[in-house]
């Protein structure tokens, strides 16, 4: 079809686009790897096969925005496809006689008409769906500007961000799909000489529209085949590179289990510059996607007043890169994240909670690059909150965050009707790592009783560390400070080297979580269950006997961030709700998709709290608008497992005014009131 003198042409374009391409990944390439040492990988090709297979049924995409996800579809299957067409179209323009119309058969050569056919179909549905697709995501950003989109102007943003980066790199590639596609199924439909063919239902429709013309077909051949020596070396220098990359990061995403955050580097602590973060931390950058669907779920971007939105540091960091490396300001990568990337007031907003992460449909970690900045920020001396600063200072001096002496850890165990073991003097088969909040809150300690009862009554061999044990860490490491987590560790791990024990038991899900995957790097290798599977264990085992059906509650359960999403902690509070008898009804956020507290990531420690609703407000209001939808006249409860989430939500049905409406419980006062428990007289009044 092309004159010698276009094939010429075309190779030189296709030349000038490959090495514009090249050049782009090499940047990308180099960038990368002046990123620090990230956590080693193993089976990298089996992890990225399996990425992309994840990728290629869309998996990841469906965890949010299920309608938007089934028209991404459209364009993602429609972009693999063109991947094939534009081969195809090459070959046409190149080689006399090779059109595939008609099922071949003005071919100079022989090919199956079956597959001919097949291709044809394929590829002229794909070019509908692409353009289907396209319109949509163009009119959702342009026309109904979808809020979802956008930030809140207290978000610390790039200047060309909020000039319309981003939209204009959404337009750019807008306007090629549309113009590449529409050139292409022209250039098909000017083919069409002998009238439609039904394996080309488009191009059939607009050939019936423009008719032949042979010049028309050079042209739109052209239009369609330069746009894509466009758009190729385009991609590397913009939002969209997540389309070669995304796959990529995800096949190299982390490995080691949620809970266990990256090791602080040895020299030169956490974060300060871009290049202080990690390689993989770098790449996830040019991974980011731009859908904003880790800011839909981070619980403090529902707090008003709070600068933090995971996908903006995200995206914060593509544009500080670009701006270095195929800009002329290298310089900026010498200016200080907390200045281009993420504001110091947000670095310090986040729960630490992991819904960021576990959303992200291309394995991106903001929380890990927040974490790194908090780390530096401690070292550098900055300036920070005086309640962290605070308990980070009794956790040095006594162990807990709750400036109490080490001795009244355990003074609510010797207040019990019967003796509770000291696992430092005598052998148990559970240790019960208690924690600060189940030790030292008043507001809590009925609880921690209660537990300490059941397991009594349960026949279960138990004991505590009393002043021995220390503050876990989970926290203390989440806020950036390194050096104390591991002394946390060090007095933990020396206080079980005296104690004798099968396993540990914890009521707190932070607890939980760096005991079972942060201590083994510090050889404290143990068996760890949550208080819940060891509840359910007992009632199973016949040990403890449900004897009241507690038919007269509806409940919802709040599944904590540190138990569920970070440890899949799910199946065993909701058995015991069923084996409890309540009406149990889900929150549309549950399990995985569960929201936060707000409490950690040391947000329970913050002497000052941004302004706006809460994360834990905003959850007791679903929780009343769940049970609306079910109504009756049982008792409504709000059913926790985690001494912090039992603060948290105590005070969040306070401030909501819903005293009266529901009540937050501890999932332990559900199975003392099933199982008969007698209480002696003086045993306190709980939360309620």
């Amino acid at each position: 079809m092309l004159t010698l003198i276009e094939k010429i042409i075309f190779i030189l374009l296709a030349l000038v686009a490959a090495g514009f391409t090249v050049h782009g990944f090499k940047t990308i390439i180099d960038s990368v790897r002046k990123g620090r040492p990230a956590p080693e990988l193993k089976n990298i090709p089996a992890s990225l096969i399996k990425a992309g297979v994840m990728i290629l049924f869309q998996q990841t995409i469906f965890k949010a925005r299920k309608v938007l996800s089934a028209i991404h579809l459209g364009l993602f299957f429609g972009l693999i496809t063109y991947a094939f067409v534009n081969l195809v179209d090459v070959l046409e323009g190149f080689i006399p006689g090779f059109e595939l119309i008609y099922g071949g058969k003005h071919l100079a050569f022989a090919f199956p008409p079956v597959i001919v056919n097949a291709f044809n179909l394929i590829a002229d549905v794909m070019s509908g769906a692409l353009l289907f697709s396209i319109t949509v995501f163009l009119v959702r950003r342009f026309i109904v500007k979808d809020k979802r989109l956008e930030y809140r102007d207290n978000v610390l943003l790039n200047p060309k961000i909020k000039a319309g980066g981003q939209a204009r790199d959404s337009l750019t590639v807008g306007v090629f799909v549309i113009m590449h596609v529409a050139a292409r199924l022209l250039g098909q439909a000017y083919r069409l000489g002998d009238g439609a063919d039904p394996f080309m239902p488009i191009a059939s429709f607009l050939n019936g529209m423009f008719g032949v013309s042979q010049t028309g077909v050079h042209v739109a051949w052209w239009v369609s085949i330069c746009w894509v020596l466009y758009i190729l070396p385009y991609i590397t220098r913009s939002k969209h590179t997540h389309f070669t990359i995304g796959p990529v990061n995800l096949g190299l995403a982390k490995q080691n289990p949620r809970g266990l955050l990256d090791p602080a580097a040895k020299v030169d602590p956490g974060a300060k510059f871009l290049h202080d973060l990690s390689w993989k931390r770098v790449l996830d950058s040019y991974a980011c996607v731009q859908c904003n669907r880790c800011q839909d779920v981070c619980p403090m971007n529902f707090a008003e007043g709070a600068p933090l939105s995971p996908s903006a540091l995200e995206v914060n960091k593509r544009y500080l890169i670009k701006e270095a490396t195929f800009g002329s300001h290298p310089d900026r990568l010498l200016i200080p994240l907390t200045e281009t990337v993420i504001s110091a007031e947000a670095v310090w907003s986040c729960t630490t909670c992991h819904a960021c992460v576990s959303i992200c449909p291309v394995g991106n970690e903001p929380m890990a690059d927040i974490i790194d900045i908090r780390r530096r920020l401690l070292i550098d001396g900055a300036e920070i909150d005086s309640g962290v600063q605070n308990a980070l200072q009794s956790l040095a001096t006594n162990g807990n965050w709750m400036s109490k002496g080490k001795r009244l850890r355990g003074r609510w165990a010797k207040e019990m009707e019967f003796p509770v073991k000291n696992a430092t003097e005598e052998p148990v088969e559970h240790l019960w790592f208690v924690g600060d909040t189940a030790s030292f809150d008043e507001r809590v300690i009925p609880n921690t009783k209660m537990v300490a009862r059941i397991f009594n009554q349960g026949g279960l061999d138990f004991g505590i560390m009393y002043q021995s044990e220390s503050n876990s860490g989970n926290d203390v490491r989440r806020v950036g400070e390194e050096g104390l987590f591991e002394q946390l560790v060090e007095q933990n791990i020396e206080a079980f080297g005296k104690a004798q024990f099968k396993q540990i038991v914890t009521t707190d899900p932070h607890s939980f979580n760096t005991l079972k995957n942060e201590y083994p790097q510090f050889g404290g290798k143990f068996e760890v269950k949550h208080y819940t599977v060891t509840l359910l264990k007992l009632i199973e085992e016949g040990k403890l006997t449900v004897k009241n059906k507690l038919s007269n509650y509806k409940v919802t359960f709040h599944d904590p961030c540190y138990l569920g999403r970070y440890n899949g902690g799910f199946t065993a509070p909701r058995k015991l709700l069923e084996l409890l008898g309540v009406e149990f009804v889900e929150m549309p956020r549950n399990c995985e998709n569960s929201f936060c507290c707000g409490a950690g990531g040391g947000q329970i420690w913050m002497g000052k709290v941004a302004p706006g609703e809460r994360p834990a407000e905003n959850r007791i209001k679903e929780a009343l608008t769940t049970f609306e939808s079910n109504t009756g006249d049982k008792t409504q409860l709000f059913i926790v497992t985690c001494p912090k989430d039992m603060v948290m939500y105590s005070d969040a049905v306070k401030t909501t005014g819903s005293e009266g409406k529901i009540e937050v419980r501890d999932i332990i006062q559900l199975v003392a009131e099933a199982v008969g428990l007698e209480m002696p007289l003086e045993a306190e009044a709980v939360v309620s």
